[in-house]
């Protein structure tokens, strides 16, 4: 059961993740300069929500996960991948240090993303317990 809640919680990381990276693209060349930085995010949460959905839906009878524990260890698993990753890539590229990086956040999109990051992590359950 661990290897395919590794396995599923990769593949959500990686579907999340991947639109994530051509969403931020998208917001930083094209919305940022047109409404601003907090409402570029703010715009682009309801999409990421969607893409959030959409992979928990698709991950959860891939992997037939069915256990709440599996279905946790899923969400919980691509939560720190995607974690490392972020922090990974933004304090690499913006050459800021994390303390640095969490005060140059909007207090009204920052908590936003990290409402979205508690969704992204309990999608996979959501989508179960709610009727999949």
């Amino acid at each position: 059961m661990i290897r395919r809640v590794i396995k599923a919680g990769a593949t959500y990381f990686g579907l999340v993740f991947g639109a994530g990276f051509v969403l931020g693209v998208v917001r930083t060349l094209w919305v940022v300069p047109q409404v601003g930085e907090m409402w570029a995010e703010l715009l682009e949460a309801p999409v990421m929500l969607a893409v959030i959905v959409l992979a928990a839906r698709w991950v959860v009878p891939r992997f037939d996960l069915r256990s709440r524990g599996a279905l946790l260890g899923t969400g919980c698993f691509a939560l720190g991948l995607l974690l490392f990753a972020e922090l990974t890539l933004v304090l690499g590229l913006r050459g800021m240090a994390l303390a640095e990086y969490v005060e140059s956040r909007d207090p009204v999109s920052g908590s936003v993303y990290l409402a979205m990051l508690m969704v992204f992590a309990l999608a996979p359950r959501l989508y179960q317990r709610l009727g999949a």
